[in-house]
């Protein structure tokens, strides 16, 4: 071999391992990115840092809940209530805890009042000024025997009182009164009523008077009422009398020494503690075809809810089935908090 030929040959080594090292190069290159890759990925997903995560999420879902809405997972009881309807909610957010047969259609009675009492407040500019309730209301109140506060056809009455008289006696003549002052008639008094029932998304009821006398097409589901009471209970003046025990009218023409009104539920109340708690307020309602019905507030536990039934059985003159199941729900809400 020429010594030409031994040149080109050691030239064609080097040039071969020249391309060899850039390969090894490569590949140490390729690998060490691969490697660093891995180590970053395993390092992201290490058990303690999984762990963690989970742990922040799940603390991050269970903030998220209020608390009103875990109480439901509890061993609260709404199937066994003398009340055929109910709706347990906690009053600030609204949050449904218990329902039975919430959206099934009844028949309000003088829960009725409710509506009624927020409409006379919020299309009254001042309470302190009087009206006289026109005589020609109360023959067909008195024909229909229905719940009266104790006013007299001519009477001079201050609203504020009025207003006393809707809620805690459940006076149909403080309705009606109230009806002719704002709308000048009950009927289209009762188309402001509806059209406050539809603005509150209450998509299930119906009024035909401000009184709840019983009628075939005045209806609701507790479901709605408690949309009602909840948007009512708002209102300050609302709840002042909501909750009151009792209260003293000022005197009047017919009335001299004034009319002292209770609370048709806390009369029949005997103890307003509950389990960890306390009712604050109340509303009944009774016709024969309603049964007895309830919507109230309690405290328990610092936190308010507030609960709707209707259907009860009894009258009156009986056990009243309607407060003896708020007493029992409250007291199991006083239970499952106290755990």
């Amino acid at each position: 071999m020429n010594l030409k030929q031994k040149d080109r040959k050691g030239i064609s080594k080097r040039r071969r391992r020249r391309r060899n090292l850039v390969k090894l190069y490569l590949a140490v290159f390729v690998l060490s990115v691969c490697f660093l890759s891995v180590l970053a990925l395993k390092e992201k997903t290490k058990p303690e840092d999984r762990e963690d995560n989970l742990i922040t999420s799940l603390a991050n879902i269970d903030s998220s809940i209020p608390e009103a809405e875990k109480l439901s997972d509890g061993s609260l009881d709404l199937q066994n209530l003398t009340s055929k309807d109910a709706m347990l909610s906690e009053l600030t957010s609204g949050i449904a805890i218990g329902e039975k047969n919430s959206q099934d259609r009844v028949y309000p009675a003088s829960l009725t009042k409710i509506m009624t009492a927020i409409l006379a407040i919020e299309h009254t500019p001042d309470m302190n000024q009087t009206m006289t309730l026109p005589s020609d209301i109360f023959p067909d109140l008195y024909a229909q025997n229905a719940s009266m506060a104790g006013f007299q056809p001519g009477e001079e009455v201050r609203f504020e009182d009025l207003l006393y008289g809707v809620l805690l006696p459940s006076g149909a003549e403080c309705c009606l009164g109230f009806s002719d002052y704002i709308a000048g008639s009950e009927s289209a008094f009762v188309d402001l009523m509806n059209e406050k029932a539809k603005e509150l998304g209450m998509r299930n009821t119906h009024f035909c008077n401000s009184t709840g006398l019983h009628d075939e097409d005045h209806y609701t589901t507790v479901e709605d009422m408690s949309i009602l009471l909840r948007y009512a209970l708002k209102n300050e003046e609302f709840r002042t009398v909501f909750t009151s025990t009792s209260h003293s009218t000022q005197p009047t023409n017919q009335n001299p020494q004034g009319i002292t009104f209770q609370s048709t539920m806390f009369k029949n109340l005997e103890d307003s503690r509950v389990t960890n708690g306390e009712i604050l307020g109340g509303k009944t309602g009774y016709t024969q075809e309603a049964g007895l019905c309830l919507a109230s507030l309690a405290l328990v536990n610092n936190k308010e809810y507030i609960l709707v039934t209707a259907g009860a059985g009894g009258t009156h003159q009986t056990r009243q089935f309607n407060i003896l199941d708020a007493v029992n729900v409250y007291s199991q809400i006083g239970n499952l908090d106290g755990k």
